[in-house]
């Protein structure tokens, strides 16, 4: 029994310190879920962790598939070109960070379609880090930052939007040497070196489809059709025809 009121009181006091803060919204229908995680450390204590994870949107599944599909590729298109950044990494991040679930919330804190950790949030104007359209834009504005800050290696601004640009300077401008990093990176430049193979192909696709479509009507205009006739004398000749 102590241990299960010790518990209740570790989800209570954080759940209020929380509030307080300001992260979680006092309607608790939209609230974030507090759980409590209990794992092994190196040393082989169990240590007891306060998780709290953002709960789905509230309305119907036909309406969250198309804010997902038909407003994140427009919105990701238009801030990427107006900030000049590759569409394609954009995705690859969205994809390797949320999955396109816009109500996400990292064991770290970081939240939304590309899990802006708060402080990057404020850095780059973010207010609400759910709302889609700002979440992507801060993301991209981080994404175009660190591409100024590596220009020469961009696997290091990738490295930097997961670890932090302080720790690739830590370690001479390198991908700092973290397993969750060293990941981070791998997967987001399989997913993008993906994306540009597809559109690559789907670009060169339809140059054929369009070449095709075009040369009957060019085979047509140079091909003239021939007449055959024999002169008074018998001599055979042979004429081309323009239509």
């Amino acid at each position: 029994m102590r241990f299960c009121l010790k518990h209740r009181a570790v989800y209570r006091y954080a759940g209020m310190a929380l509030l307080a803060a300001g992260i979680l919204p006092a309607d608790t229908a939209s609230a974030p879920r507090i759980r409590s995680i209990v794992r092994a450390d190196a040393r082989g204590r169990l240590v007891r962790t306060v998780v709290v994870s953002q709960r789905p949107a509230q309305g119907k599944p036909e309406e969250l598939k198309q804010v997902d599909e038909a407003n994140v590729p427009a919105l990701v298109e238009a801030v990427a070109k107006q900030y000049d950044v590759d569409p394609l990494l954009v995705h690859s991040v969205i994809q390797t960070e949320s999955n396109y679930n816009p109500n996400a919330v990292s064991p770290k804190g970081a939240q939304g379609l590309m899990q802006l950790m708060p402080g990057t949030a404020k850095r780059f104007g973010v207010q609400n880090t759910f709302d889609i359209k700002q979440n992507i834009e801060g993301g991209v504005r981080y994404l175009k930052y660190l591409g100024t800050l590596f220009p020469d290696d961009p696997r290091l601004a990738i490295a930097a939007y997961n670890a932090g640009e302080g720790a690739v300077w830590k370690y001479g401008n390198n991908v700092p040497p973290y397993r969750e990093t060293e990941q981070y990176v791998q997967r987001v430049n399989q997913k993008l070196g993906k994306a540009r193979r597809a559109a690559a192909q789907k670009k060169s696709s339809e140059t054929v489809q369009t070449a095709s479509a075009a040369k009957p009507a060019s085979q047509e205009e140079a091909r003239s059709p021939v007449q055959v006739f024999v002169d008074s004398e018998g001599r055979l000749y042979l004429r081309n025809v323009n239509p």
